[in-house]
């Protein structure tokens, strides 16, 4: 399975589904299903900014219990779409989608970048321990 390493707590509140879309500086063409993996590390002033901290509160997490090193989430990989304009409150997708609010907050929205869309993200019940990787990577074991 492919899978994706993201750092905390981007990857805990992609996968709890606070934040809809992933973004990245570089497009993939691959679609299909997709495995969420937690990087080694933390981003401690992320995790402190006031919106950040309420949402992971809300969810029981703090800067200290964020798994990392481990798979955490399992979804299918949809599409991947150009980010055409940002004005600061909203960003306009290449296929005339508009994205703001907590959405916008939990990306980076910069023109010229990309919006990973997903579908039928599912948190494991049992965290998977791997090495991650940069890019999309393969896992071969069982998730």
């Amino acid at each position: 399975m492919k899978v994706l390493s993201m750092i905390q707590p981007w990857a805990s509140l992609f996968v709890i589904g606070e934040a809809k879309y992933e973004t990245r500086t570089w497009r993939t063409k691959y679609r299909g299903p997709l495995a969420i993996h937690t990087s080694k590390k933390v981003d401690k002033p992320a995790c402190r900014l006031d919106g950040v901290e309420a949402l992971l509160n809300k969810h029981g997490y703090t800067v200290d219990n964020l798994p990392t090193g481990m798979i955490i989430g399992v979804c299918t990989l949809q599409n991947c779409i150009r980010v055409v304009e940002n004005n600061g409150t909203w960003a306009v997708l290449e296929d005339g989608r508009i994205i703001s609010g907590n959405d916008l907050f939990l990306g980076d929205y910069s023109v010229g970048g990309y919006v990973w869309e997903i579908e039928d993200m599912r948190q494991l019940d049992e965290y998977i321990p791997a090495k991650g990787q940069l890019g999309l990577w393969e896992y071969n074991g069982e998730i």
